[in-house]
C-alpha cells in the first residue's frame, strides 16, 4: 500500500517495535502532522479471547470522562410520556411507529439507539437493518430503558459502548487529537480500565495481549500494558 507523505513522515516519528509509556505515546500524538479534519484518537486491544464462544464474548459500556468529541446523534424509540423525557434530555430524534418505518425506509443517520421497553417488539423488526451496524438496543448496556432521560444524558455526555470482534480485537474512539494529551491519557485509562473489568472468567492465559494507540489516519503506537493499566 501506497501512503501519503505526510503519513511516511509521521511513521519516522514512531518506532513500530517499541512498546510506549500512555503519557509518551500521547505526546507524539500531538506532534505529529496533522490532516485539515479534527481526527479521531483510537485504542485497539488484542484479547485473549475465543468470541466464537459466548462465555468468552467482552462487551459493556463505559463514560469516557472527557467525552470522544463526537457529537453523537441519539435516536429513541418511545410513547407518551417517555417520548417527552427523551425530547427534554436532548435526543436528536424520536417518536414511535413513524420512526419504525422512517428506519425500515433505509434512514440510518444517527450513532446510537435508545428505546423503551413497550417498543422493543417494533424495534425488533429491524434488526437486519440496526444489528449489522452495532445500534440494536440492549438492556445489558442500558439502551433499553424506562429511564429515557438518563439512557440520552449519559450517551451524550461521553457513555459508549464496547464489544469484542469476531477476531479478538476491542476497537473504540476515545477522543480528538485536539484534545489535550491529559484528557486523551485519563480516556484511555478510563476505557482499558472497563474492559479489564469486563474480563470473562472462562477467559485463559494473557487476558490483554497488545493496546495500540492511533490516530484515524495515523500510524499505530504500541503501548506499554503496565502505563496503562498501573
Amino acid at each position: 500500500m501506497k501512503h501519503s507523505k505526510r503519513f511516511n513522515e509521521n511513521l519516522e516519528k514512531v518506532i513500530r517495535e517499541k512498546e510506549y509509556s500512555l503519557d509518551e505515546a500521547a505526546e507524539i500524538l500531538a506532534g505529529l502532522s496533522k490532516t485539515k479534519f479534527d481526527e479521531s484518537v483510537e485504542v485497539a486491544i488484542n484479547l485473549g479471547v475465543d468470541p466464537k464462544h459466548a462465555d468468552q464474548i467482552v462487551r459493556g459500556t463505559v463514560a469516557l470522562p472527557n467525552g470522544t468529541g463526537k457529537d453523537v446523534k441519539v435516536l429513541v424509540f418511545a410513547k407518551g410520556d417517555m417520548l417527552k423525557q427523551a425530547e427534554e434530555a436532548g435526543a436528536d430524534f424520536s417518536g414511535s411507529d413513524d420512526m419504525v418505518e422512517k428506519v425500515k425506509g433505509g434512514w440510518t443517520d444517527f450513532d446510537v439507539v435508545v428505546a423503551a421497553p413497550d417498543m422493543m417488539g417494533e424495534v425488533g423488526k429491524l434488526g437486519r437493518i440496526l444489528g449489522p451496524r452495532g445500534l440494536m438496543p440492549n438492556p445489558k448496556t442500558g439502551t433499553v430503558t424506562t429511564d429515557i432521560s438518563k439512557a440520552v444524558s449519559e450517551v451524550k455526555a461521553g457513555k459508549i459502548e464496547f464489544r469484542v470482534d469476531k477476531t479478538g480485537i476491542i476497537h473504540n474512539i476515545i477522543g480528538k487529537v485536539s484534545f489535550s494529551k491529559e484528557k486523551i491519557v485519563e480516556n484511555a485509562k478510563v476505557f482499558v480500565d472497563a474492559i479489564l473489568k469486563a474480563k470473562p472468567q472462562a477467559a485463559k492465559g494473557t487476558y490483554m495481549k497488545k493496546v495500540t494507540l492511533t490516530s484515524t489516519m495515523g500510524p499505530g503506537i504500541k503501548l506499554d500494558k503496565a502505563s496503562i493499566t498501573g
